[in-house]
């Protein structure tokens, strides 16, 4: 039983079905949580923005309010009236019950444009009271410390805070600097606000969020939030947790006055919509997976349907019986094509166990061959090997020299091991020195050579042939068309890091003319092998392989000029190339 519900389970309309549901549900899951973080991000963005802007045309309509009251007091300070009297007590003047009068009628009619006065007070630079009547000092009235920073501001409005008399009301204080007397201080002059000049109520409700100014000193000036304020005032945070509900802060200060709007606005505010596109969002997700679901079915039914048929049919051929499926009818293209593919491979199969049998046939005969094929070089070291030591016991030591060198020279061309495509450098010089004795025995004199190696770089694995072409091209094409004597030089060089090898064969033979030469650099560039004999076709050969074995970046070097010499150069690794 369980067996049977494994083997429908496995099935492939199952599995596309499966798959094609399992790959809806998670792109529904993706698209709809993207959807949903990015709209409800734009959401508070958008809010916080708006709710940004309305901190700034508050904070502009606060700074109105403060340059109105600052430009009242100003000209009340800057009055002629004002100046002179107090120009007058500064030289011991005191003044009369009349002019003390004058003085709060002068005052009370600039009171008048500004609803957010409520009254002016004015002091003499020793703190005595000219207006309203009354004994109190400058002093007793507010702090000494507001005093001295006045005193500093040399005339500019300083921002005190509730008044300590009346907490309904705030105060103010500029020193009044006496104009006729070169800016000198003349008093002081104390401007007493409403609270309710700096009201909110109009911005926001209860419901919709809270507002808390306070000044340069943290103190509240106004507020509707219930919360605790210092807290409030501390916060860094811009969302809160008041009462189980968030709430986002935005925090403006004011760059006249110092002053600091923070409004607090509940973050459910700012996303009522959000769960409108939840809802939205679920119920478009659910739709969509069972149209899909249904879908999913239909297709996967119409495409393993046919598959079956063609199962069945190609079952008939799994005891070894390669025989072709009949034709299956079927409306889907592939399904037809892959019952067309399957009767060619069963003719491509019949075919390739023919050509399978006739290649054994060849390999055996081959192999045959290669058996027969070993005898000769075989049989050529023996003769050579016969040869030298029949001139050896005849005294011809040069000449038995001679064939000695041409054996190992054969040897080394032609002999195959596991890995004869790599030799070390040691055994590649040894073969450049054989050949070079060899052309030392033909051109005699004529013939000067010279080899140069660290001994400390002979371990170093090189392809087998890959330097002795050089050579052969520097005796042959350099030194043998040279009628005077001619040298070959061949040096092996390290780098700075000691990590690659430079190759350097140098001759002193005829050298290359330009024409040539420019068409040996471009072969080069092209990999052609057929344009050029001689030693255009060794340079070809050697780039070639050193590019095979080292990588494409590898390429021979050949500095040439006609009558002087030439010298073919090429770098490799120490660390060997590809094997």
């Amino acid at each position: 039983m369980v067996e049977r519900i494994r083997s429908r389970f496995h099935t492939l309309r199952n599995q596309i079905l499966i798959a094609f549901v399992s790959v809806m549900v998670i792109v529904l899951c993706l698209v709809g949580g993207i959807t949903f973080h990015l709209v409800s991000t734009l959401l508070k963005n958008s809010a916080q923005r708006q709710i940004e802007q309305t901190a700034v045309h508050a904070n502009g309509r606060l700074e109105a309010l403060y340059q109105q009251i600052d430009s009242l007091s100003s000209q009340v300070a800057t009055n002629m009236y004002v100046q002179q009297m107090l120009l007058k007590t500064v030289g011991g003047y005191s003044p009369s019950f009349k002019e003390k009068q004058d003085l709060m009628y002068i005052a009370n009619s600039f009171q008048a444009y500004s609803d957010g006065i409520h009254s002016f007070e004015l002091y003499t630079n020793n703190y005595e009271r000219l207006f309203p009547l009354g004994e109190e000092s400058l002093d007793d009235r507010i702090n000494k410390t507001w005093i001295e920073n006045a005193a500093r501001a040399k005339g500019k409005m300083i921002w005190i805070g509730r008044d300590p008399k009346a907490p309904g009301y705030f105060l103010a204080l500029r020193q009044v600097r006496l104009m006729d007397r070169w800016f000198s201080p003349g008093g002081y002059l104390v401007i007493r606000i409403n609270r309710d000049y700096f009201q909110f109520n109009d911005y926001f409700d209860d419901k919709k969020g809270y507002i808390v100014l306070t000044d340069a000193n943290e103190m509240p000036m106004f507020s509707n939030y219930e919360g605790d304020l210092q807290q409030l005032i501390h916060q860094e945070r811009s969302i809160i947790q008041n009462g189980g509900q968030e709430y986002l802060i935005v925090k403006k200060v004011s760059p006249l006055t110092g002053w600091t709007l923070t409004i607090i606005t509940p973050v459910k505010l700012l996303t009522e919509g959000v769960s409108v596109l939840k809802n939205a969002l679920f119920l478009s997700g659910t739709i969509g997976f069972f149209i899909f679901l249904i879908l999913s079915f239909s297709l996967s039914t119409m495409i393993t349907q046919p598959i079956h048929r063609l199962t069945r049919a190609m079952q008939r051929g799994k005891n070894g019986e390669f025989t072709e499926s009949p034709p299956i009818s079927s409306s889907t293209v592939e399904i037809y094509q892959l019952n067309e593919t399957y009767n060619a491979l069963v003719n491509h199969i019949k075919h390739l166990i023919q050509v399978v049998y006739e290649k054994e046939l060849v390999r055996s005969r081959t192999e045959l061959k290669a058996l027969q094929a070993q005898i000769n070089p075989h049989f050529l070291f023996n003769t050579l090997d016969a040869l030298y030591w029949s001139l050896v016991e005849k005294g011809e030591e040069e000449l038995s020299h001679f064939v000695l060198n041409m054996s190992k020279l054969f040897r080394y061309t032609i002999s195959t091991t596991n890995n004869d495509e790599w030799v070390t450098l040691q055994e590649e010089i040894d073969h450049i020195r054989r050949y070079m004795e060899i052309m030392k025995l033909r051109w005699g004199d004529r013939l000067l050579w010279n080899i140069v190696v660290p001994a400390h770089c002979l371990h170093v694995q090189v392809p087998k042939l890959l330097i002795q072409p050089l050579v052969e091209n520097a005796v042959l094409h350099g030194i043998g068309n040279k009628k005077e004597q001619g040298s070959v030089l061949i040096t092996v060089v390290e780098d700075a890091s000691c990590s690659e090898l430079t190759v350097k064969v140098t001759d002193d033979g005829v050298g290359i003319a330009e024409d040539t030469l420019k068409e040996i650099r471009q072969l080069l560039i092209q990999k052609q092998f057929t344009m050029l004999k001689g030693e255009g076709m060794a340079l070809v050969n050697v780039n070639r392989r050193l590019q095979l074995y080292y990588g494409e970046n590898r390429k021979i070097v050949i500095a040439s000029e006609q009558g002087k010499g030439t010298c073919v150069s090429f770098t490799i690794p120490k660390s060997g190339g590809i094997r």
